[in-house]
C-alpha cells in the first residue's frame, strides 16, 4: 500500500510538472500583443492609485481649510485686515512711481511747433569700477544749455522743414498803470510756435514797441497805444504797446514780445540760441520730419553737448531743461521709500501669519497624530492663507487707488505734472495683488513646518506641549548676524560723509529691524528682567499676572513687541534725520549771516544794476549780490561712478566778509575772484582729498567742464553749500544773469532802519524791490522747508506709519483673541473681572513701554552714526513728535489688546465658571 501510495504521489508530481510545463510553453508562445497590453494595463493600474493619492490630499486638505476658515473666523480677520492693508500700500506706491516715470514736462510755448531742436540736459560720466567692465552714470544739468546760432540755418535747410525760428527768452518783469507782472521776453518770429495770435494792434516794428499777452495785458492794465516799463538787466525802460495777443494754449508764464534783433541784443548771447522751433510742411509726419533733421544737423552743438530733436510729448523738455532732473532726484526717493514699504508689507504680512499659524500648532499637532500627512497639512494651511489673502489683495488693490490718487495729489512737481493714463491704476492693483498673494502662502507654510513635519508619535507630544520660548537655533543665528551687521553698517557710517553716510544709516536701521524681529523672544526675555519687578510692584495681583504670563510667553510677547519696534524705528529714523540736518543747517546760515538788510525782486530776479545802486547808498558797508545756481560733480563711490549735483552760490568777494561769515579754516575768501577759483566746504574737500592751491574739476550748470583751484576752506557747508563760487565765475552760464538776494551790512547795526530808506531811495526806479531785515534763510543753499519735502514726510511718515499702526493693532488683536482660553480659565480659578482687565492693561502698557525703548534704541544706533558723520553733533527729534509717536503707539496697543479682550467681555470676563 505504501508503494501504491509513492507511486501516486510520484505520478502526480510529473503531471504536475508537466503542467507547469505546458503553461510556461503556452505563456512563452503569447504573441507580442498580447503582452504590451498586460503591460499598459498594469502601468493604468499603478497610476490610478497615485492619481487617487493626489485626489485624496487635494480633498482632504480643502476639507481642512473649510473648516478651520470657519472655526478661526476672528484670527484670518486680523490677518485679513493686516493683508488688505499691505495691498493697499504698495499698490499705492507703484501708481505713483509709475505716474512720475511717465511724467514729461507740459508743452505750452512751443505747442504750435511740430518739433524743437535743443540740446541735450544730460551729462555722462564712464568709470571702470573695482574689478568689472567700464560703468556709465547720467545725470541732468541745472541750467539750461544752449546751442550754437549756426544750428538754426541747417535746420531750416532740412527736408520738409516750412520754417526754422530761433527762440530766446530773458525774464522780465513789466510794469503798468495797473501794477506790475513778471514776464517772458521773446522775439515777436516765436509767437508763431505757441501759437499767439493778434486780437488788437500790429506786431512790433522798433525797438521801442512790444507786444503783451492777454495775461500781461490784464495785470498791468495796459492795452494797445498805452505805456509800459520793461525791467530786464537793468533800470526800467518805457515801451509802447503795439498790440496784444491770445493763445490757445494754457499755463506758462505770461510772454512779452519784442523784435528778434532787440531782444537778441537783451539776451545777452548774441552767438547762441535757446532751442529752435520747427514747422513742418503739409503732409510731413512727425517720424519723417525728426529724420530729416537728425540727418541735416551736426552731431554736437557745443564741444560735447550733443542736438536732440523732440516731437510730440518731449517737445516740453526744451521749455522746461530742469524738470527731468528734479524727476530724476525725486525717483530715487521714492524707490527707496518704495523698497521700504515692501519690507515692510512683508514684516506686517508675516507677523500676523505666524502668529495665526502658531496658535494652531496644538490642532495641527493633534492632526498629525490622527493620520494626517505634512502633505496634507501643508496644503490645508496654504489654502487657508490662499483664499484670506487673494481676496484681501483684491480688496487692497482697489483700495491702492484712492490712496495712491491722494499721495499723487500731494506730490508738488512743477514743472511735471503727472499723467494718469487709463490702464495705470488697473497695473499697479494688479500688481500689489499678486505680490501679496504670492508672499503670504510660503510664509505660512514655513510658519507651520516646525508642526507638519513631525512624526505622528512625536506631533502626539507636541499637541500637549507648551508653547517653546525661545526661537530656533537658525533663527538666532540669522538675528545675531543681522544685528551685529547693523552695528557695523553705522560703524562705518561715521567714517563717511554726504550720500555714503545716508546709505550706510539706512542699511544699518534696516538690518537692525529685522534682527529684532527674528530676535523677539530673546529680547522680549531681556525685556521681562527689566520691567517685570515695576509691573509685579504697581499692580499687585494684576501685575503678579501679567508679569507671570509675560514671562511665561516670551514668543508671544515678541511677536507684540515686534510691529510697535517697526513703527517706532522707522518713523523715528524718516523724521530724525530731516530734524537733525534741519536744525544744523538752520544753525550754520544763522551764525553765518553777517548782514542786516536784504533786498529781493520780482520773479525775474534782481538786475545786475541792484547791487551797483546799493552799494552807493549811504549808510551801507558792503553789499553782496547772492546769484544761485547749480554744479555737478563727477566722483566716485565704493569704485562705482557717480554724478551728484549741488546747489551754489555766486558770490562779490570783496564784500564777502562784510555779509557772510563761512568760517574759513584754511586760505583767503579774497582770493576768490575770476572765473578759476573755488571755496570748498571742509568735510567735501576730505572727501575729494584736496587741500589750498589743489585743482578741483567740476561741471557747471549748462555742463562746461572747469578746473578750478581751490582758494579757501570753509566749515559751514551744510548752510552755505559745498561749493562757492565768484559770481564772474558762473555768469555764461546760467539761464538767467540775475542775483535772487542782495546782501546788505549797515555801517551801523542799530540804525538798520535809516539804512534800510536810504537803500530804498536808491533803489526806486527799479520795480518789483523790497527791502527787509535778513534772516537765515535768505542765505541757506537751500529752503527750510518745502511743499515736496513735507509731501515726502506725509507719505513716508504718515501713511507708513499708519500702517504699521494698522499692523500693531491687527498683531496686538490676534494674539489676545487667541488668549481666550486663558482668560477663561483664570476666571474659573477665581480672578475677578477687575483684576483680569486690569492685567490686561499693565500688559498693554508693558508692551507699548518694551515696543517704544527698543524701537528707539534701534533707531538711535543708525541715527547717531549719521548726524556724527554728517553734522558733527547728536540726532534730534522735536519732543513734540516723539510725543505724538508715543501717544499714538499707546492708543493703537490698547485698541489691539483691550477692545478684543473685553469685546467678548461679557462672555469671557463676565462669568465665574
Amino acid at each position: 500500500m505504501n508503494r501504491t501510495k509513492g507511486s501516486r504521489t510520484r505520478e502526480s508530481r510529473s503531471e504536475g510538472s508537466r503542467t507547469r510545463s505546458e503553461g510556461g510553453r503556452s505563456e512563452g508562445g503569447r504573441s507580442e500583443e498580447s503582452r504590451s497590453e498586460e503591460n499598459r494595463a498594469g502601468s493604468e493600474g499603478a497610476a490610478r492609485p497615485r492619481a487617487d493619492a493626489r485626489t485624496g490630499v487635494r480633498r482632504a486638505s480643502a476639507f481642512l481649510a473649510r473648516r478651520s476658515l470657519k472655526a478661526h473666523r476672528r484670527a484670518w480677520g486680523a490677518v485679513f485686515a493686516a493683508t488688505t492693508a499691505a495691498a493697499a500700500l504698495i499698490g499705492a506706491f507703484a501708481l505713483v512711481v509709475g505716474s512720475l516715470l511717465l511724467a514729461q514736462p507740459p508743452v505750452e510755448r512751443y505747442a504750435g511747433a511740430d518739433a524743437v531742436v535743443a540740446a541735450d540736459q544730460k551729462v555722462t560720466y564712464t568709470a571702470k569700477p573695482w574689478g568689472s567692465k567700464p560703468k556709465t552714470t547720467t545725470t541732468y544739468l541745472p541750467e539750461r544749455v544752449r546751442l550754437d546760432r549756426s544750428v538754426v540755418a541747417k535746420a531750416a535747410a532740412a527736408h520738409g522743414v516750412a520754417k526754422a525760428v530761433a527762440d530766446d527768452s530773458v525774464p522780465v518783469t513789466v510794469g503798468g498803470e495797473g501794477g506790475a507782472a513778471s514776464g517772458l521776453g521773446r522775439s515777436w518770429a516765436a509767437a508763431a510756435l505757441a501759437p499767439y495770435r493778434l486780437t488788437d494792434g500790429h506786431p512790433p516794428r522798433s525797438a521801442a514797441e512790444v507786444v503783451i499777452d492777454s495775461a500781461l495785458s490784464a495785470a498791468t492794465g495796459s492795452g494797445t497805444g498805452d505805456h509800459v516799463t520793461l525791467q530786464v538787466d537793468g533800470a526800467p525802460r518805457p515801451y509802447t504797446v503795439s498790440g496784444v495777443v491770445g493763445t490757445g494754449h494754457r499755463g506758462g508764464s505770461p510772454a512779452v514780445f519784442l523784435t528778434e534783433r532787440h531782444l537778441t541784443a537783451l539776451a545777452g548771447h548774441p552767438g547762441t540760441v535757446d532751442a529752435v522751433g520747427i514747422v513742418a510742411e503739409p503732409g510731413v509726419s512727425a517720424d519723417a520730419l525728426r529724420a530729416s533733421l537728425e540727418e541735416a544737423l551736426p552731431d554736437r552743438a557745443r564741444g560735447d553737448r550733443e542736438v536732440r530733436v523732440l516731437t510730440g510729448p518731449e517737445r516740453g523738455q526744451a521749455e522746461h531743461p530742469d524738470a527731468l532732473g528734479a524727476r530724476g532726484e525725486l525717483l530715487p526717493l521714492l524707490a527707496s521709500i518704495t523698497g521700504t514699504v515692501f519690507m515692510v508689507a512683508l514684516l506686517v504680512i508675516a507677523t500676523p501669519l505666524s502668529q495665526a499659524v502658531h496658535q494652531r500648532s496644538g490642532e495641527l499637532a493633534l492632526l498629525r497624530a490622527v493620520g494626517a500627512t505634512p502633505r496634507q497639512l501643508r496644503s490645508a494651511v496654504g489654502r487657508e492663507v490662499s483664499r484670506v489673502a487673494g481676496a484681501a489683495a483684491v480688496l487692497g488693490g482697489l483700495g491702492a487707488v484712492p490712496l495712491g490718487l491722494l499721495m499723487r495729489s500731494l506730490l508738488t512737481t512743477d514743472p511735471l505734472p503727472l499723467p494718469m493714463p487709463v490702464w495705470l491704476p488697473f497695473a499697479a492693483a494688479a500688481t500689489a495683488a499678486s505680490l501679496v498673494a504670492l508672499a503670504a502662502r510660503p510664509v505660512s507654510v514655513l510658519a507651520a513646518r516646525s508642526i507638519t513635519g513631525l512624526r505622528p508619535a512625536a506631533a502626539l507630544g507636541a499637541a500637549r506641549a507648551p508653547e517653546p520660548s525661545e526661537p530656533g537655533r537658525v533663527r538666532t543665528v540669522a538675528g545675531a548676524v543681522l544685528a551685529m551687521a547693523g552695528v557695523s553698517a553705522a560703524g562705518a557710517a561715521t567714517a563717511q560723509g554726504g550720500q555714503a553716510a545716508a546709505v550706510a544709516a539706512s542699511g544699518a536701521a534696516t538690518s537692525l529691524i529685522i534682527a529684532v524681529a527674528l530676535l523677539g523672544p530673546w529680547i522680549a526675555r531681556v525685556a521681562m528682567r527689566v520691567l517685570g519687578t515695576p509691573v509685579r510692584r504697581v499692580g499687585g495681583v494684576s501685575g503678579f499676572l501679567a508679569a507671570k504670563s509675560a514671562a511665561a510667553h516670551n514668543r508671544r510677547l515678541g511677536a507684540a513687541i515686534t510691529p510697535i519696534v517697526l513703527v517706532v524705528a522707522f518713523v523715528c529714523v524718516q523724521l530724525a534725520a530731516g530734524s537733525t540736518l534741519e536744525r544744523a543747517a538752520d544753525r550754520q546760515a544763522g551764525a553765518a549771516l553777517r548782514a542786516d538788510l536784504v533786498v529781493t525782486g520780482p520773479a525775474a530776479g534782481l538786475p545786475a544794476g541792484a547791487a551797483r545802486a546799493v552799494r552807493g547808498a549811504p549808510g551801507v558797508a558792503a553789499a553782496t549780490g547772492v546769484l544761485r545756481s547749480g554744479v555737478v560733480l563727477a566722483h566716485r563711490e565704493m569704485g562705482d561712478p557717480k554724478l551728484d549735483r549741488f546747489p551754489v552760490l555766486g558770490v562779490t568777494a570783496d564784500q564777502l566778509s562784510g555779509t557772510l561769515d563761512p568760517r574759513i579754516t584754511a586760505g583767503d575768501p579774497a582770493d576768490l575772484t575770476g572765473r578759476g577759483t573755488v571755496a570748498v566746504g571742509e568735510d567735501r574737500a576730505a572727501d575729494l582729498g584736496v587741500g589750498i592751491g589743489d585743482p578741483v574739476e567740476l561741471r557747471l550748470g549748462d555742463g562746461t567742464e572747469v578746473r578750478l583751484r581751490v582758494v579757501a576752506l570753509y566749515e559751514r557747508a551744510l548752510g552755505l553749500g559745498e561749493f562757492m563760487l565768484p559770481r564772474e565765475a558762473l555768469a555764461g552760464h546760467v539761464s538767467a544773469l540775475r542775483d535772487q538776494r542782495i546782501l546788505i551790512r549797515s555801517t551801523d547795526g542799530t540804525a538798520a532802519s535809516a539804512t534800510a530808506a536810504s537803500v530804498r531811495r536808491a533803489l526806486a526806479p527799479y520795480t518789483g524791490v523790497r527791502v527787509r531785515p535778513a534772516t537765515a534763510d535768505d542765505i541757506r543753499i537751500a529752503p527750510s522747508s518745502s511743499d515736496q519735502d513735507n509731501a515726502m514726510v506725509i507719505i513716508g511718515v504718515g501713511v507708513i506709519g499708519g500702517f504699521a499702526l494698522l499692523a500693531v493693532i491687527s498683531t496686538l488683536s490676534l494674539i489676545t483673541v487667541g488668549r481666550r482660553p486663558e482668560f477663561r480659565l483664570l476666571r474659573m480659578v477665581g480672578a475677578g473681572r477687575r483684576q483680569v482687565r486690569r492685567m490686561l492693561v499693565l500688559e498693554t502698557g508693558l508692551v507699548a513701554v518694551a515696543g517704544l525703548a527698543i524701537g528707539t534704541l534701534v533707531a538711535a544706533v543708525p541715527l547717531v552714526a549719521f548726524a556724527v558723520s554728517t553734522t558733527g553733533s547728536v540726532p534730534y527729534l522735536p519732543p513734540a513728535q516723539y510725543g505724538v509717536l508715543a501717544l499714538a503707539v499707546t492708543v493703537a496697543a490698547g485698541a489691539g489688546t483691550l477692545w478684543p479682550g473685553s469685546s467678548g467681555g461679557r462672555f469671557v470676563l463676565g462669568r465665574r465658571r
